[in-house]
This record gives C-alpha cells, structure tokens and sequence, in this order.
C-alpha cells in the first residue's frame, strides 16, 4: 500500500544524521558483555528512549534468581550485575516491538585492525568501522531513531510501540529471556541483527560444548613413558568433522545454499602447564549448530554418541574415556510461521519505503533472541536490520550508514502503520 499521510510525517521526522551520530558514539562505548560498560550503555538508552517521551522500565536484573530458573538458556561470562530496558509509548499490548542487543563480543588482537581503534567509530565515506558496528549496534541505533521519529512527527498512536534493549545476547540471551521473564510482550517483533537486506524468519542454534580429554603425563625425553592428551583428542576432532558433515547432508532452501548452515566448531583447546612435559589434560570449548526445529537434547545426544563412539574405537580413549558438558550459551532454532502475515506486512513496507524489490526470506545459520521471543514469549518475530553478518565479531567489522538509514526508514513506516498513527 502507497504511505499515507501519517506515514510520511513520520519519515519527515527521522532525523538521519542524529541516527549516525547515535551509532558513533554507542561504537565508542566498549560494552563487551558482561562487562559495566554494557550497563553503562543500557543506562545510557534508558535516558535517551526517556526523552522520546516514553514510559520507560529500566530494572536491575536478579542474575542469580534468572540463573537458577529451568529455562534459563545459559550464559558465559562471569557477570555480576545486568540491566533491562523497555519502553513504551502507552499502556497496553504494543502493536510492535523493536528489540536490539547493546553487548558485544571483545576484539581480540588489536594489532588485527589495521589503522584504527576498534571503539572510534571510524567513518570511511559510507561505512562505519568498529566493534559492534553490525552486530548490531547499527540496529540498536535504528530503534533509538524510530522511537525519536515518532515522537517528533507529532503523530498519535492507537496502540503502543515499544523498544526493548537487551544485554548478554552472544552469550546466551540473558537479557532478552529476563525481559520476557518480566512480562514484557507485544502483538508482533523486529529484532533488528544485521540480515544482509533480507527478512530472517528462522534461525539455526547453538550449543556451547566442552570435552575433557585425559592423557599421562611425563617429561618430554621420555614421552613414551606417558601419553599426550593432544594426541588422544586427534581422533575425537576427526569424529566432529565426520558429524558435521553427517548434520549439513541435504539442503534447506531457507539456507539459499549455505554449505554449511550447521557448523560444529572448536573455539578454544587448552593442554599442558609445562614445555617439556607430556600434557596430562587437554581441554576443548565449542560450538555445535542445532538444526531447525530440532530438541536440543537430540543435538547433545549426537555429539556425546559420536565422542563416545570415536573412544571405543581408540586404545586409549577406550581406557580413558573423554568427558563431554554442556556449559554456556545454549541457542535453541527459531524460527516464525511459515506464511505469517507479519512477514509480508514488513516486506511490503520495506520494498515501498526503499522503492527497492520486496526483500527475501532466509533462514540465518547462527542462534540469536529470536528463538526466545518466538518461543518462550510467544510472539511472533523475525530479524531485519542493517548489515552484513560476515563482517560480525570479526575486525573488519562494519556498515554501511545507507543501510543503516533505509532500515530505520522502513521500520519506522511498519511502526506508523502497525500502531495506527494518525
């Protein structure tokens, strides 16, 4: 449908340099979760959605009651504080939520970017650099924008829009199940992760993994008298790559060809404590991708099968069994109805706002909130924001301030229509 009137005003209002503006300077915030930057931030987006005149819930989250609850979905860093952010135009169930993610993963080496800080918010004609700068910094600030275009445009809402802003989204979702947790709802949701212009309606998961490998230690002379650890996971890194390679056979057209949709991956190994010793304990961390639709327990089950399988078939392993656990982030599949009204609704806003085609579907091969407001809260939602995911916790982390602006300007059209301004 062509933009009405309220629409336009709405459109009129968005304030494109004060949205960029935002970007930089929440880049320059280093808010790696779990650390107080990140509750710097969200202290800062509480007092910044307060202006917009919103009514704003602004809490300080009860790690540990939200830790002990049977559905929490896990975490990894050693936090000692979070903080929730909601806000809402009105009372009532909003028409629409937009959600986003203030944390960030840490940078890693910094000799790794080039010629700039990772927190500068470096600019480079039409594309920002920096940490977060995708993922998703840029869609938290699309929110902030909205909810600012709304409030300037002068318009009235029949019903409420709200913006939740998150925290501890890549370990776990912390944040986002403690805002559910809380009571926060809505009809429908646009969580706003970059999705390369694309509508992701459904998203694989995945499940923080450790393996504990034994060996016998002895000094390096006479390491045939012992029996190193690093050599007794060789075959258990073998039986991950057969698994992985088992778990991706056959294609999911929502992938749009996507060799690997289900990755398992080995983030961190850890063995020995001295050179010249055979290490005893060999420690592997990593990442096993859950299909969609899939228990999360079956996608356990067939990892500790393939370790244990892989150790029956090994002399030392067989004696010495590995010891697989299940700590940190656990990511179910999301994913909204197939055929969802909601879908074409933001499709149609999209390709009207950006006179561009109607935007895809894709499923994304990486876990994210959405599997918790989908699921857990009951609301319908799927992910559109700016930004390509390939450039995500990497240090050519970037995106481009045109996207970025488009998808503050649709949404901010869904969010006229949807809460029926006028």
């Amino acid at each position: 449908m062509p933009l009405n009137d309220a629409q336009r005003r709405v459109l009129d209002a968005l304030d494109e340099a004060e949205l960029v503006a935002d970007l930089v300077a929440s880049i320059q915030v280093p808010s790696i979760t779990g650390t107080a930057a990140e509750s710097d931030l969200q202290h800062r987006q509480a007092t910044a959605l307060t202006r917009t005149g919103m009514d704003v819930d602004l809490w300080r989250i009860d790690v540990e009651a939200i830790r002990a609850d049977p559905a929490f979905p896990g975490d990894e860093t050693d936090r000692s504080e979070a903080y929730g952010v909601v806000a809402t135009t009105g009372p009532g169930l909003p028409a629409l939520v937009l959600q986003g993610h203030v944390d960030v993963v840490p940078v890693g080496d910094l000799a790794r970017w080039e010629a700039h800080d990772p927190f500068s918010g470096r600019i480079d004609g039409d594309v920002l650099h920096g940490r977060g700068a995708c993922d998703m910094k840029a869609g938290v600030a699309v929110n902030l924008a909205v909810a600012r275009a709304i409030h300037r445009s002068g318009v009235r809402l029949e019903r409420p829009l709200a913006v939740h802003t998150v925290v501890s989204e890549e370990d776990g979702g912390l944040g986002a199940f403690a805002t559910l947790q809380r009571g926060h709802r809505g009809d429908v949701a646009v969580i706003t992760e970059p999705s390369e212009g694309r509508l992701v309606t459904a998203n694989a998961g995945a499940l923080t993994f450790e393996i504990v490998v034994p060996g016998r230690a002895a000094h390096g002379s006479s390491r045939l008298s012992g029996y190193s650890a690093i050599d007794a996971y060789l075959p258990l890194h073998r039986a991950l790559a057969e698994l992985e390679r088992e778990r991706n056979a056959g294609s999911d057209p929502r992938f749009r060809g996507n060799p690997l949709p289900y990755g398992i991956s080995v983030g961190t190994v850890h063995a020995g404590d001295w050179a010249s010793s055979v290490p005893d304990l060999l420690t592997v961390t990593g990442r096993l991708g859950v299909r969609i639709g899939e228990d999360p327990a079956h996608a356990r089950a067939a990892l500790e099968r393939a370790v244990l399988a892989a150790g029956t078939r090994d002399p030392w392993l067989r004696d010495h069994p590995a010891v697989v656990t299940w700590p940190g982030g656990q990511f179910a599949s999301g994913w909204i109805e197939p055929g969802h009204a909601f879908i074409a609704e933001v499709a149609d806003c999209v390709a009207e706002v950006t006179g561009a085609p109607r935007p895809d579907e894709m499923a994304a091969p990486y876990g994210s909130d959405m599997r918790l407001y989908n699921g857990l809260g009951g609301i319908p939602t799927l992910t559109y924001g700016p930004g390509d995911v390939r450039f995500a916790h990497a240090p050519r982390e970037q995106v481009r301030l045109s996207e970025t602006i488009d998808v503050a300007r649709a949404l901010a059209a869904l969010a006229a229509a949807r809460c029926g301004a006028h």
